[in-house]
């Protein structure tokens, strides 16, 4: 990584420490995203599967975050560790309606949740056609709602990409990840969640 790409965990090891020198009791979990579609398109094209591609990646990170002297974190967990947890969570959001499955993807409907968008100030009215999910493939209700699973497609099981689950073979979208892992490691609630700008 480059100091542009390390500036953010930079920032998120100088809050911690002012945060614990000012008395606070921290909690800090940072996810490694093994899984997503531009990890998936790269160990195919490297004809390897998803962990001998991503292990380098995260050797270096660490290394490098070692050489800035950040100081590590309580947790590093690995989203395809949390497999189980994203596939329950995903189960619940469709039992009450808030998610639905098409095309043997499954979808958040965003139309379930009146807050959504509130905490960033989004104008839902105003969302720009495919701006979130230019990587969402297949059919659904609004082009708003983004993918909480996506079906298998070939060459993925050999990847290491691709899990059982009541609604389908498949894999987690990007966004169950954080949600699932979150829950798992600081529960219902968390004070500080910070990341790129699709967090705001």
């Amino acid at each position: 990584a480059h100091v542009g790409n390390l500036r953010a965990f930079l920032f998120y090891d100088l809050v911690r420490r002012h945060l614990r020198v000012s008395g606070y009791r921290v909690t800090h979990v940072m996810n490694l995203t093994d899984i997503d579609d531009r990890i998936l398109d790269q160990a195919m094209h490297a004809g390897m599967t998803i962990d001998e591609y991503v292990k380098p990646y995260v050797e270096a990170f660490f290394e490098d975050m070692a050489t800035l002297r950040a100081q590590r974190v309580e947790a590093y967990p690995r989203a395809t560790e949390h497999i189980p947890e994203m596939v329950d969570m995903i189960s619940t959001l469709i039992e009450n309606g808030n998610a639905y499955i098409a095309d043997g993807d499954v979808y958040f409907r965003i139309t379930s949740f009146p807050k959504y968008g509130e905490l960033s100030h989004l104008d839902r009215a105003g969302l720009k056609a495919g701006a979130r999910v230019a990587t969402d493939k297949y059919e659904k209700e609004s082009v708003s709602d983004f993918a909480l699973w996506k079906r298998s497609q070939p060459g993925d099981e050999g990847l290491g990409a691709s899990w059982d689950a009541p609604f389908g073979k498949g894999r987690p979208g990007w966004h169950i990840e954080c949600s699932a892992m979150s829950k798992r490691y600081l529960g219902e609630t968390l004070d500080i969640h910070a990341g790129g700008v699709d967090l705001m």
